[in-house]
């Protein structure tokens, strides 16, 4: 069985106030219908049909102050509260203490060890890594711990070969922003078809979508209402893609941050966690209140 690990940074679950909330304010079709004609909000949580399930998970794990990506990320692929156990939120990348937990106890390296194929479906253009290789980029959470699994990371030369996706799923950003005009686009429905077919080839798999936190921290309504409809057309072809017998898709977040855009900051709201998949392969989750029961979680339908 397989797991396609969705995360989609800096979302939570937030008020019906489409003012404030891009989830009540976008056009999501494809969503609302699997969520029986509700959006994406606090109120919805929990749901449950025969597509999906839906979980309002708890990000801040009992420590004060605001949820932060680096360790809510590492929560998220060891299972450990971290927090909790440094006494701080920390982010957005990784401080030293935080990273020792990614050297070699997250999800990425248990798959390895098992005998299982993992892999991070993002591409990463030149200047990311020359950033990394002059000191003046950090990794973040996700790929420090792909790297410490031995994996590297997928490369342009990967994006054009189909291997992998752009962070904005479509690739436009390739063109406007990373300086490459020939490089592939995708509609969103078809970049969700592509996202299915990479996913399927390997036990685990993880993409990271972060702009939806950047457009939470420039609290930019009309962006963040059209990575929303973006991505409900991209969710509409992975899932036309996905074969439910292959296994789970599951959703979720680190902070909440992008649903509540009066403020610039993170925020303290629970975020979705979305199992897309056969009822019975679900039930493994169905108990989950926090992050760190996540890891656990995809760890034993792994069998990892």
């Amino acid at each position: 069985m397989k797991i396609l690990f969705l995360f989609l940074d800096g979302i939570g679950l937030g008020a019906d106030n489409p003012e404030t909330n891009p989830f009540a304010r976008a056009n999501m079709p494809h969503l609302e219908s699997l969520l029986g004609g509700k959006k994406l909000i606090g109120g919805t949580a929990p749901f449950e049909n025969e597509h999906l399930s839906l979980i309002a998970a708890d990000p801040n794990l009992g420590v004060k102050g605001l949820p932060q990506s680096a360790t809510g990320q590492a929560v998220l692929l060891t299972g450990i509260n971290i927090p909790a156990e440094l006494g701080y939120h920390y982010g957005p990348k990784p401080n030293p203490e935080v990273a020792q937990y990614l050297n070699g106890g997250a999800i990425f390296s248990k798959t390895v060890k098992a005998g299982k194929k993992t892999a991070l479906l993002n591409a990463y253009p030149p200047r990311y890594f020359d950033g990394i290789d002059s000191g003046k980029r950090l990794y973040s959470s996700i790929p420090l711990a792909l790297t410490n699994a031995g994996i590297p990371l997928f490369t342009d030369k990967d994006y054009y070969a189909g291997n992998a996706l752009s962070a904005d799923f479509t690739g436009e950003g390739w063109h406007e922003f990373l300086g490459f005009p020939d490089a592939p686009i995708y509609e969103a429905e078809k970049a969700g078809k592509k996202l299915g077919e990479l996913a399927s080839q390997y036990d685990f798999s993880f993409f990271e979508y972060w702009a939806s936190d950047y457009a939470g921290h420039k609290q930019d309504m009309p962006w963040a209402t059209r990575q929303l409809e973006t991505f409900d057309s991209v969710l509409k072809g992975l899932l036309e893609a996905w074969q439910a017998e292959e296994g789970l898709i599951v959703l979720t977040s680190d902070h909440g941050n992008m649903e509540d855009l009066s403020t610039r900051k993170h925020t303290t709201a629970k975020v979705p966690l979305i199992i897309f998949g056969d009822s019975s392969a679900r039930r493994g989750f169905s108990e989950i209140k926090q992050l760190t029961e996540i890891e656990p979680a995809i760890a034993k339908y792994l069998q990892l």
